[in-house]
């Protein structure tokens, strides 16, 4: 099969786009990644060149050695993705050591993965441990509203968690166990996705203070859906904040246990105190 006719390469272009057109990725901003399921893999296979050199990682991912990835590339633009794949995007391997990868295919005017891939491949590590394998994407976006709250919330994971669980009632449905938050940090370093990754072995969305947001999926529309929910939240705050400096009333705790029980889940008690 060819790369582009596969399945989970359309599924890729397919969210990079909804994500520009939703206003996540200005000029080269936010990146995108999929962990590639064996069988996958095999029915592109053919069309894969193994023969490019090895790169250093920028850390080292001994969990994923020998797995494939597709991910968005350096410097690339979202809005291009749909229509011009094959240098955009990309197909790594891991190498054996978990230090090194090469390129299989795409990139084919020269480019390299996302500048931010220690932090997706240290990410995806994380979450195969916790999920059993299943969470296979990885999504960094600079929703607008999101950005904005981290001038105007204290930055932890329970201030940000209350206040978008208070905005909208699916909110604590979706994302039950709350979200991370991080100062402001240098993006595309080994510091930044060391405590990013952190952060995931408690939760599936991450906020970088000032830039944006990483989230993990087990699909790419359950990571697309949880970004896309977060930023809705966020932008009913900031509208709740521009006209007031209170609220008359919101959702209260009883009432969130009441949803909890409603749709049988659990929320994360350090939240609800």
């Amino acid at each position: 099969m060819e790369v582009l006719q596969a399945k989970f390469v359309r599924q890729f272009v397919e969210m990079a786009n909804d994500g520009y057109t939703h206003g996540y990725h200005e000029r080269n901003g936010g990146n995108l990644s999929y962990w590639i399921l064996p069988e996958e893999i095999e029915q592109v296979r053919a069309h894969l060149f193994p023969s490019r050199p090895w790169m250093d990682i920028g850390t080292e991912v001994p969990e994923l050695a020998g797995e494939y990835f597709l991910v968005s590339g350096t410097g690339c633009f979202f809005r291009h993705i749909k229509d011009d794949t094959v240098n955009t995007c990309g197909i790594i391997e891991v190498d054996l050591t978990g230090e090194k990868f090469r390129i299989l295919w795409g990139f084919e005017s020269g480019g390299r993965p996302t500048s931010e891939l220690p932090a997706h491949l240290m990410n995806h590590a994380v979450k195969k441990g916790i999920t059993n394998g299943k969470n296979r994407v990885i999504y960094h976006s600079h929703p607008v509203n999101l950005i904005a709250l981290t001038f105007l919330l204290p930055l932890n994971d329970s201030a940000f968690t209350k206040e978008l669980w208070q905005m909208m009632t699916e909110c604590p449905v979706i994302f039950p166990d709350g979200i991370g938050v991080l100062p402001w940090m240098v993006p595309g370093q080994k510091e930044i996705a060391v405590a990013t990754s952190k952060k995931m072995k408690d939760y599936n969305a991450v906020v970088w203070a000032h830039h944006g947001i990483f989230v993990s999926g087990t699909t790419f529309d359950e990571a697309f859906g949880l970004c896309h929910t977060i930023e809705k939240s966020a932008e009913i705050a900031v509208k709740v904040r521009s006209v007031s400096h209170s609220k008359l009333q919101t959702i209260t705790r009883p009432m969130l246990r009441e949803l909890a029980a409603a749709f049988k889940i659990k929320l994360a008690e350090l939240f609800m105190r």
